[in-house]
C-alpha cells in the first residue's frame, strides 16, 4: 500500500474525509466539464458500491454474532470459521490492520463467553455442580492487546474469588481441562507455548495470584528469566468473560506490582532493549544467508515483536493503562513521554509490519507457504522494503529511548 495511505489510516475519520475531499477538489481543476462529470459519476458508483458491500458484511457479521448466544459448540465452530474467513476477504480488499483486529477481537470474545458458559453447564451436566465462585477468563497476548488476527491460539488464564478451598481447586482444574478442549474444538489452537489454564501456572484464586505474583518480583523463584517472560505475558492482561470485577482486581494487582517493583520492570526493560532487530550491515535489512529460509527474516521475532515489547514497557513505566499497541503510543504521546513526531513513526510501523503479518497468515490459511513468520524483502516492491526498513529503524530509536529512561548499561 503507498505510504500516503498508510498515513490516512491512521487519522481520525473526519481528517481522513477533509484529506481525500483536498486531494480531489486540487485535481478537478486539471479537467474538462465532461471529465469532471465522469470522474465524479465513477467516484458516486464505486462508493455506493463499497458501502453496499461493507454493509452487507457488517449486516452478516451482526446477523452471527446473535446467533453465538444461543449456539452449540458446533455452531460455534461453523460461525467462527465464516467469521475468520469473512475478514480475510475485508482485508484483502481495504488492509485496515485496525478494523481487522476490533472485528476479530470482538467475535472471539463472545464466542469465549458463550464456550465458558456451555463448559460451565457441562461441567453441572456431569454431576459436577455450578461454579463453586465467582471466576473470570482474562486473556493475554494479542488477545489481551485486543489486536487478534486471522491465526490464533490460546493465551488465557483462569483466576477465581477466594476461600473456595481445595474443593474450588479441583472444579476449577476440571473445568480449565474441558475448556481448553472445548476451545480447540471451535477453532482457537492449544498455545504451543502452554499459556493455558490448564497449567497451573495461569490458574489461581485471587490470593493465589497475589502469592505468585510477589513471589516473582521478589525473585523468590529460581528460573528468572521464565518468570519474567509469565509477567511480561501477564501485563496484556484483560477481561473477556465471567466476573468482570474480579478480573479488573487481578490487572490492578498486576500493574501495581509492575510499578511498585522497579527492578523487575528494569530487567523487563534491558529484555525488550537487548531483543535483536532486521538490521544489518549499513542499516541494511537483514536476512538469512542460508539454510530453509535464505533471504528471508522472521518479521515476527525481529521487527514485530520488539515494537510491541518495547511500546509497552514504556507504557507500564509510565502507568498507561491501555493495553492495545496502537492506543499505548496515543496515551504515551498525550502525556508528552513520546513527541508527536516519534508517535506518529511508531504508529506508522506498528501499520506496517502488522500488515505484512496478516499477509503472511493469508498466504499460509490459502496454502502458498507453510509459516507466516518469514517475509522476503526482496519480493516486495523498493517502495514496500522501504516502508519496512524505515520501521525497524524507529524500533531501533524506540529502544535507544528506553534504554537512556532506564540508565541501562
Amino acid at each position: 500500500m503507498p505510504e500516503h495511505l498508510d498515513r490516512i489510516e491512521e487519522l481520525p475519520p473526519d481528517d481522513v474525509l477533509a484529506n481525500i475531499m483536498r486531494r480531489i477538489r486540487g485535481f478537478l481543476p486539471l479537467l474538462d466539464q465532461d471529465e469532471i462529470r465522469y470522474l465524479l459519476e465513477t467516484l458516486h458508483a464505486d462508493a455506493s458500491r463499497e458501502i453496499g458491500a461493507l454493509q452487507e458484511l457488517a449486516g452478516r457479521q451482526s446477523a452471527l454474532l446473535v446467533q453465538v448466544r444461543e449456539a452449540s459448540y458446533e455452531s460455534l465452530k461453523q460461525i467462527h470459521e465464516y467469521l475468520n474467513n469473512q475478514e480475510l476477504e475485508r482485508f484483502l480488499k481495504i488492509q485496515s490492520v485496525t478494523s481487522l483486529h476490533r472485528n476479530c477481537t470482538e467475535y472471539r470474545d463472545m464466542l469465549a463467553g458463550r464456550a465458558v458458559e456451555l463448559v460451565a453447564r457441562e461441567m453441572a451436566g456431569k454431576g459436577r455442580g455450578t461454579p463453586p465462585l465467582p471466576f473470570s477468563l482474562v486473556s493475554m497476548g494479542s488477545d489481551g492487546r485486543e489486536e487478534q488476527t486471522l491465526i490464533t491460539d490460546q493465551d488465557y488464564l483462569i483466576v477465581y474469588a477466594d476461600d473456595g478451598g481445595e474443593e474450588a481447586d479441583a472444579w476449577f482444574r476440571d473445568f480449565s481441562e474441558l475448556l481448553v478442549e472445548r476451545l480447540a474444538e471451535i477453532g482457537f489452537k492449544k498455545c504451543t507455548g502452554d499459556i493455558m489454564p490448564t497449567n497451573p501456572t495461569w490458574r489461581g484464586s485471587l490470593s493465589q495470584w497475589r502469592k505468585r505474583l510477589l513471589s516473582i518480583v521478589r525473585y523468590e523463584f529460581e528460573d528468572y528469566a521464565k518468570n519474567l517472560m509469565d509477567l511480561i505475558v501477564l501485563s496484556d492482561a484483560r477481561y473477556v468473560a465471567g466476573d468482570r470485577e474480579l478480573a479488573q482486581s487481578l490487572v490492578e494487582l498486576i500493574r501495581g506490582l509492575e510499578q511498585d517493583y522497579f527492578q523487575v520492570l528494569w530487567g523487563m526493560a534491558k529484555a525488550a532493549t537487548e531483543m535483536k532487530l532486521a538490521i544489518g550491515f549499513m542499516k541494511r535489512i537483514w536476512v538469512e544467508g542460508s539454510g530453509e529460509h535464505k533471504g528471508a527474516f522472521n518479521l515476527k521475532l525481529l521487527a514485530w515483536a520488539p515494537l510491541v515489547m518495547n511500546v509497552r514497557i514504556l507504557a507500564i513505566n509510565q502507568g498507561v493503562p491501555a493495553t492495545s499497541t496502537l492506543r499505548r503510543i496515543e496515551l504515551l504521546q498525550e502525556q508528552k513521554n513520546l513527541s508527536a513526531t516519534t508517535a506518529g513513526d511508531l504508529i506508522e510501523a506498528y501499520h506496517v509490519l502488522t500488515r505484512h503479518r496478516i499477509l503472511l497468515q493469508i498466504k499460509v490459511i490459502k496454502g502458498i507457504q507453510k509459516d507466516s513468520y518469514y517475509l522476503n524483502p526482496y519480493e516486495l516492491s523498493t517502495d514496500e522494503r522501504e516502508q519496512i526498513r524505515s520501521a525497524i529503524l524507529r524500533i531501533e530509536e524506540l529502544q535507544k529511548i528506553i534504554h537512556t529512561n532506564f540508565s541501562i548499561m
